[in-house]
């Protein structure tokens, strides 16, 4: 059987040939977004089960080319994927970061789902990471509002120049 013949793949073949990193592939398989089976402590996942989730054909083409994921005459898939590094960062505007953007992010849209968020919060380092995926236009949307609640004077964090100054109103 040869490389284009292929029925089942392992997690890091489909890694290579949809160019996403393992981690994402195992994520995507735990998720059930990618169906696999699991055989001992490995992952095997059908050659359809990859063509579902790219809404195309994969593998290299017989005829030696690449093979083109999208129907003739359809608009090409196009996802952008931005981490957003945020720190330092304390638990309680983590989390209302967090809400704002995953509350922003409106499911179910027709055509594609609309934009996936992942957010992984490090309260060891108070560091926030925000994963957004999705069309250009909703990544960029996400990161609009994510800049604008950021910039100074929008009320999310607080603002600590120097030390607290006490404040005498019975004068």
């Amino acid at each position: 059987m040869s490389e284009g013949e292929r029925e089942l793949y392992s997690v890091g073949d489909v890694s290579e040939l949809l160019g996403l990193h393992v981690r994402t592939v195992r994520n995507y398989v735990r998720t059930r977004r990618l169906k696999a089976v699991r055989i001992g402590k490995q992952y095997r996942i059908a050659r359809e089960d990859v063509e579902a989730l790219i809404g195309g054909t994969a593998g290299p083409d017989p005829s030696g080319g690449e093979r083109s994921r999208e129907a003739p005459g359809d608009r090409p898939s196009v996802e952008a994927s931005t981490i957003v590094r945020i720190d330092p960062v304390d638990p309680d505007t983590a989390h209302r970061l967090v809400t704002l953007v995953t509350a922003s992010v409106q499911p179910g849209r027709a055509g594609g789902g609309g934009p996936r968020v992942q957010t992984i919060h490090e309260p060891e380092c108070s560091r926030l990471r925000i994963v957004l995926l999705g069309s250009p236009a909703d990544t960029a949307e996400l990161l609009t509002l994510i800049d604008s609640v950021l910039a100074p004077g929008s009320g999310l964090f607080p603002t600590h120049t120097g030390p607290e100054e006490t404040r005498d109103d019975h004068r």
